[in-house]
């Protein structure tokens, strides 16, 4: 191949200035688009390679949160076998209290509770407390300090920091307030 002025020659014509300045023109204004082509495509796979990351972290997120809430629903079927437990412990007469199997079934009570708290179960505390419509059901109102839980007929229990059964309470209604008063 013969060098460009050689072609030149050749033909007798050279070429204008205006030719190479808009030949030059032609391939920046190329060049341009092509670099605004590469801008675009790699932040697209940025942000492709950002929203796979998301996507990971999220399904992470999801698998821990299943495995930590698999056993809900176990859990929920054994805490009314909690309740009888403690209801008949509760009502063993006092000259039974010492014998080895009320001691027994007590220390099977201990252990029941041991191995709930050790899935992340934990008692909701009533007694005494402000009603919470998030921790606690109110039965009925009786009188006594408004807004204060005065019984508890059932106990409330969290997985974590998830409700699995509401404490079920009695409520007072402010009327102890104005007995004492009398």
């Amino acid at each position: 191949m013969m060098p460009k002025d050689s072609e030149e020659i050749k033909n007798g014509e050279p070429e204008p200035e205006a030719a190479e300045t808009e030949s030059a023109q032609s391939l920046e204004q190329a060049l341009d688009e092509e670099k605004k082509k590469a801008e675009e495509y790699l932040t697209n796979w940025q942000r492709a390679q950002a929203d796979f990351i998301n996507y990971k972290r999220r399904t992470e997120q999801e698998r821990q949160e299943f495995n930590s809430y698999a056993n809900a629903n176990l859990i929920l079927g054994l805490l009314p076998v909690i309740d009888d437990l403690e209801r008949a412990l509760d009502a063993v007469p006092a000259k039974y209290a010492k014998h080895d199997w009320v001691e027994g079934v007590r220390l099977v009570e201990r252990k029941f509770k041991t191995i709930l708290e050790g899935q992340g179960v934990k008692q909701i505390k009533a007694s005494g407390e402000s009603f919470d419509p998030n921790f606690h059901e109110a039965l009925r109102q009786e009188s006594g300090d408004e807004g204060i839980v005065i019984e508890e007929f059932q106990k409330g229990y969290m997985l974590k920091d998830k409700l699995l059964r509401p404490a079920r309470v009695v409520v007072g209604n402010g009327e102890a307030d104005t007995k004492e008063e009398e």
